[in-house]
């Protein structure tokens, strides 16, 4: 074997290539970060379908969850209804609004606990 056979076994021989190790140290394999992107995508995927698993409930379950949901809709509904009867009928909403001014703060203090819980 000449010298130019030596250096090509040194440099490509015996199952290691020292181009190849030696140019990964500069630039990323983009056969092996291909391989990672996709393992990290797979386990990331298999995390969401876990955590997105429909769980079987029972008929009372799923009536409290509904029942849960109700609130935040109705006072956004009544919040644009009181705007609407305000400009449909401004005095109706003025002495309702009178009637609300009256009411203690302590009893709003309670009505705010209610509402947050």
């Amino acid at each position: 074997m000449g010298l130019i056979g030596k250096v090509f076994e040194l440099l490509f021989g015996d199952g290691r290539n020292v181009i190849r190790d030696t140019a990964e140290v500069f630039f990323e394999n983009s056969e092996n970060s291909a391989d990672r992107e996709a393992k990290t995508r797979a386990a990331a995927l298999q995390q969401f379908a876990s955590e997105f698993a429909m769980e079987r409930k029972g008929y009372f379950d799923r009536f409290m969850d509904a029942l849960n949901r109700v609130p935040r809709p109705l006072m956004a509904f009544g919040t644009i209804g009181l705007c609407v009867s305000a400009m449909v009928d401004p005095i109706w909403f003025a002495s309702r609004m009178q009637g609300i001014a009256l009411v203690p703060e302590p009893l709003w203090w309670l009505l705010g606990t209610i509402v947050s819980f």
